[in-house]
């Protein structure tokens, strides 16, 4: 097997391994609070707010950390903080608790800015479709499987701490093959960036235009997918789980029309399209079940089929390099982070203005993710651009 093929199992399940003990974690927390004898919510909203903040921080300081200390330390890094949910089940207090929780939520945070780098430097443009999609539907892989088979792992393993602990033992073990096997050629440490068309910087990735198209076409869809899952079950919309099993489907057969189709855009303003109405299905369903679970599922589907092309899109953006795709991705993840936990609250905010009904904060939501479509509209297609360049060279 060619090293580049192992780096990419490694990767993948290094973070699929994140969403599980996350997923895990968070579906114990119940025993877990009980076992410090902390009975209120503000305890555990408070860990929850935490781990936002570590997911901001961490994409916000990721593109420095590949710049500073080469990516390959720097998933090193990344990788060895997820490995602190081993201490999620054992803490023996509050602050070990949160530490715990605070210092994985960074280490995920990171992985998912550093795929990208890695992608650009050890894989040929042909390959990148495959391997973005791969990438893209590893924390869903994670999730699912922690939401369909947690009492099987419970069962497996002989009680929820023996499941975290098993969870956090294969992450350690995934950490030690990146520590043996994930060496390469990095292109995005400060010893490799003496090209000019490397130089470019966190302030640089701030006044660009696209970056901010980039990340708030997804913004909105990464909130609406928080709040569907924090407070659906609430409003009596039990159909999460379609969502998350459609999405696997969605990112496979988005791998394949990656794969197939060279333009990107098309695509985005599609799924932004078909997202948007299975949106207002899923929300303003009634009591028509039937209604929620086409919706559900044509959402989960339409929800990760464009991520493969969404992120291609911006590693073949005419001069893009592995320092420049860093920060790109450092933006993207931070601003859609900072979106994601802005609109949640102002959800439930409206939610209690309305003494629990519900239906106002669904009109927000639906008009909040509609964002991928609308940005869909604004960004630019890299083979219109590399063809506009190639014919401005010609007549020169």
């Amino acid at each position: 097997m060619k090293r580049k093929y192992l780096i990419e199992i490694i990767l993948f399940f290094s973070y699929a391994l994140f969403a599980m003990a996350w997923s895990g974690g968070t579906s114990f927390m119940d025993p877990i609070m009980k076992s410090l004898s902390i009975q209120n919510l503000a305890s555990a909203s408070f860990i929850s707010t935490s781990v936002t903040f570590a997911k901001i921080v961490g994409t916000a300081i990721a593109a420095w950390t590949i710049v500073k200390f080469g990516i390959r330390n720097a998933f090193s890094v990344a990788s060895l903080m997820v490995c602190a949910s081993i201490l999620t089940p054992f803490s023996p207090n509050y602050p070990i608790l949160l530490a715990s929780r605070f210092l994985m939520g960074l280490g995920g945070a990171l992985m998912v800015v550093y795929f990208n780098p890695i992608v650009m430097q050890i894989f040929e443009p042909h390959e990148r479709p495959i391997i973005n999609g791969l990438n893209a539907v590893a924390f869903n892989s994670g999730t699912a499987l922690v939401m369909f088979f947690i009492k099987d792992f419970i069962t497996l393993f002989g009680g929820w701490k023996q499941t975290l602990v098993a969870f956090s033992v294969a992450s350690v073990i995934f950490f030690v093959l990146w520590l043996l096997f994930g060496k390469y050629e990095d292109k995005t440490s400060s010893a490799n960036s003496a090209k000019p068309a490397e130089n470019y910087t966190f302030m640089d990735g701030l006044k660009d235009p696209f970056n901010w198209k980039f990340a708030l076409t997804y913004s909105g869809l990464l909130a609406f997918y928080i709040v569907l899952f924090s407070f659906y079950p609430k409003a009596g919309i039990s159909q999460a789980k379609i969502v998350i099993l459609m999405g696997i489907v969605g990112a496979v057969l988005g791998i394949i029309y990656s794969q197939k189709v060279k333009k990107r855009v098309p695509i985005l303003k599609l799924s932004g399209f078909l997202q948007l109405v299975s949106v207002i299905g899923l929300n303003f369903s009634g009591n028509n079940a039937a209604l929620a679970i086409v919706s559900a599922a044509v959402l989960g589907i339409f929800m990760f089929l464009p991520m493969t092309a969404l992120v291609t899109l911006a590693q073949e953006m005419p001069n893009m390099t592995p320092r420049k795709i860093s920060v790109t991705f450092s933006l993207f993840w931070s601003i859609s982070y900072i979106v994601a936990t802005i609109i949640p609250t102002a959800f439930a905010w409206i939610v209690d203005l309305n003494n629990g009904d519900f239906k106002a904060a669904f009109v927000f939501i639906t008009i909040i993710s509609a964002s991928f479509v609308v940005g869909a509209f604004t960004l630019p297609e890299p083979t219109e651009i590399a063809s506009k360049q190639e014919r401005s060279a010609a007549s020169m």
